[in-house]
C-alpha cells in the first residue's frame, strides 16, 4: 500500500508521529517527505493493519493538517524488515 498525504504535512512532526502510530501494528515499510510538500507512506502487511495505520494517522493530531489522502494498493514485495523513517527520498 502506498498512501500519500497532502496539506501542511511537513514541519509538523508527521513522520515521527506516523512512526509512533505504526508501533504495535504488524506492518513494514517507511514514511518519507516528498519534494512537493506531501508525505508518502509505503507499507506492507495485512489489509486490516494497513487500514488501521491510515485511520490512526487521520484521527491523530495530524488529521488537522491533511487536506487530501490517497491510497494505492499493490502487491507486497517483502523488501522491508521494519517500519522506519526514510530520509533519502529526494
Amino acid at each position: 500500500m502506498t498512501a500519500r498525504f497532502e496539506g501542511r504535512v511537513q514541519g509538523v512532526g508527521f513522520r515521527f508521529t506516523t512512526l509512533h502510530l505504526a508501533a504495535g501494528l504488524d506492518i513494514r515499510g517507511f514514511v518519507r517527505n516528498e519534494e512537493d510538500g506531501s508525505v508518502t507512506v509505503v507499507a506492507e502487511g495485512q489489509e486490516d493493519q494497513l487500514l488501521a495505520l491510515v485511520h490512526r494517522v487521520k484521527m491523530s493530531n495530524l488529521g488537522r493538517y491533511i487536506v487530501n489522502a490517497a491510497i494505492c494498493w499493490s502487491m507486497p514485495t517483502g523488501e522491508f524488515r521494519d517500519f522506519s523513517i526514510q530520509t533519502d527520498g529526494w
